[in-house]
């Protein structure tokens, strides 16, 4: 049987949620030039796609977490993630602010939070980890207990490793860059003569990027 991590990074190339390209590299939000886009939000809008991300995503959780009371997404991009998984299982759902707001309650957990209430936070995309353990911080700040979080995808940065495991937060995806690449390879989106400045791009990004 084919793997899950394969099945959605097919998908992920097939809708153009994922691009890759070599001769022209994206910008990213923090100035970082890259080979690969990636659009998690594209998803929602493919139901074939979609049933399978959140169907898995909570087979994850049912198989993993049991115990657990709330669903938490983070925003903006995994908001409707969190809920449709957060439907699947029949739990509650809440989602989390990058900040407090500034005006009404101040709110940065929005949602009805019991206290102890134990926690998976679904997210749809781990780059450096930072905006996904913010959010891992906050519900414990209201005094949640965060089981874990579960993803889409992950770029498999050291970076990110290291800090999950420094936050004490199981990460667990469903697909990442490396099965992506070989599926690309596979299904021939990219030749195999690009297999290695990916690959370089994905252990080295900010040196990579500021080689351009």
């Amino acid at each position: 049987m084919e793997s899950i991590e394969k099945i959605v990074a097919r998908q992920l190339l097939e809708i153009k949620a994922v691009r890759l390209n070599t001769d022209k590299p994206f910008t990213w939000a923090s100035g970082w030039k890259s080979p690969i886009y990636c659009d998690n939000r594209k998803i929602l809008s493919y139901p074939k796609a979609r049933e399978i991300i959140f169907k898995n995503l909570a087979k994850i959780i049912e198989q993993n977490y049991k115990n657990v009371d709330v669903i938490a997404g983070v925003a903006t991009g995994a908001i409707a993630w969190g809920v449709l998984v957060a439907e699947a299982l029949g739990k509650p759902f809440v989602y989390v602010r990058p900040k407090p707001k500034d005006h009404g309650t101040g709110a940065q957990v929005e949602g009805d939070l019991p206290a102890g209430a134990s926690v998976v936070v679904v997210e749809d995309l781990i780059s450096t980890g930072a905006s996904s353990l913010s959010a891992v911080d906050a519900l414990q700040n209201e005094g949640a207990h965060v089981l874990g979080m579960v993803a889409i995808f992950s770029y498999n940065f050291d970076k990110a490793r290291r800090s999950f495991e420094y936050g004490n937060c199981e990460l667990r995806t469903l697909t990442n860059y490396d099965t992506l690449i070989d599926e690309a390879l596979n299904c021939n989106y990219i030749r195999e003569k690009e297999i290695a400045l990916l690959r370089e791009w994905r252990f080295h990004p900010e040196a990579w990027g500021q080689n351009l």
